[in-house]
């Protein structure tokens, strides 16, 4: 079933989990009892799995969609990139997919690496790789899109993004999923905005757990220069770990009992922010897993995102 027609049922719910750099790594992903195993307990309509800058580590993204497959538990969806991607390579990669029955992609142009001043590639944009997929294979593929709450950070502004986001759903999108956003007050001038741009597909969040200090702000900062609302701030100032959370010098007992006070803090701020995410007319719940389980498992059970 796709994806479109879960959400016009009911809220969908999934997870995003990204392919593993070592062997080691992947046995514990994709092996008998675990994490991926461990995720479809919490019975997820789809699991996503991330697509490196330039095609880096692809082979273990399809290594771990095929499992995602195998196993028959959920729906595969693949994250695909115009970063260093030809045309006849896209149109190649994407058959592949097809091939092993992965009819579920979020088209992205992806975040360029570091001293890239373009994508290297045929395609420059998402709204051309959207495009791109329904000239070439029609309806074969149900195609995700990212959005931007706050807007894109690369983009000129916050209309411009809406505008962007528009041609996708003209060039063929299915559906929206959307980038970090803690910011509640933004998010809902957001969905007023592209409702009121035309916008109509299903909008389908993504979800940052806020488990560490030092993951959050680099998280917030890094790539998408995300506002940090009072409340989050406030958590992170009442436990942060001194001189700074990247190169601690504090007695090793009080960074641990730091650490466990944020997670425990952090997690019931997601569990808030979910709830109101919830009333928003959204269509979907994206958390991303971090190739983890037990603190989304801690999430589903303390948000009721899902009857078990």
């Amino acid at each position: 079933m796709k994806v479109t027609e879960i959400m016009k049922k009911r809220m969908a719910f999934s997870f995003e989990v990204f392919p593993p750099k070592t062997d080691a790594g992947m046995e514990k992903l994709v092996k008998k009892d675990g994490v991926l195993d461990k995720l479809y307990s919490l019975q997820p309509d789809y699991i996503s799995c991330t697509y490196g800058a330039g095609g880096s580590n692809v082979g273990k993204n399809l290594e771990v969609l095929k499992s995602i497959k195998d196993a028959g538990k959920c729906t595969p969806i693949t994250h695909f990139t115009c970063i260093g991607n030809t045309r006849e390579g896209i149109k190649e990669q994407l058959q592949t997919y097809l091939d092993n029955g992965i009819d579920h992609v979020l088209a992205l142009r992806g975040d360029l690496p570091f001293g890239w001043t373009g994508t290297g590639g045929d395609l420059h944009y998402a709204t051309e790789l959207v495009k791109f997929i329904r000239t070439e294979f029609g309806d074969k593929f149900c195609i995700a899109v990212a959005g931007s709450p706050e807007g894109h950070i690369a983009c000129r502004s916050l209309e411009a993004d809406i505008s962007f986001l528009k041609q996708k759903q003209d060039e063929g999108a299915d559906f929206i999923m959307t980038q970090l956003c803690w910011d509640m007050d933004q998010f809902r001038r957001w969905m007023d905005a592209i409702r009121k741009a035309g916008i109509t597909l299903p909008v389908d969040v993504g979800i940052m757990p806020v488990l560490s200090i030092d993951s959050t702000v680099n998280m917030a900062l890094s790539r998408n220069g995300c506002v940090m609302p009072r409340e989050l701030c406030e958590i992170i100032s009442k436990y942060w770990i001194f001189p700074n959370p990247f190169a601690p010098n504090e007695a090793e007992d009080s960074i641990a009992q730091k650490k466990a006070d944020f997670m425990k803090a952090g997690l019931e701020y997601t569990v808030r922010l979910i709830d109101e995410y919830r009333v928003c007319g959204i269509s979907g719940i994206h958390l991303y897993a971090l190739n983890k389980y037990e603190n989304v498992a801690k999430l589903v059970e303390m948000s009721g995102i899902k009857d078990m």
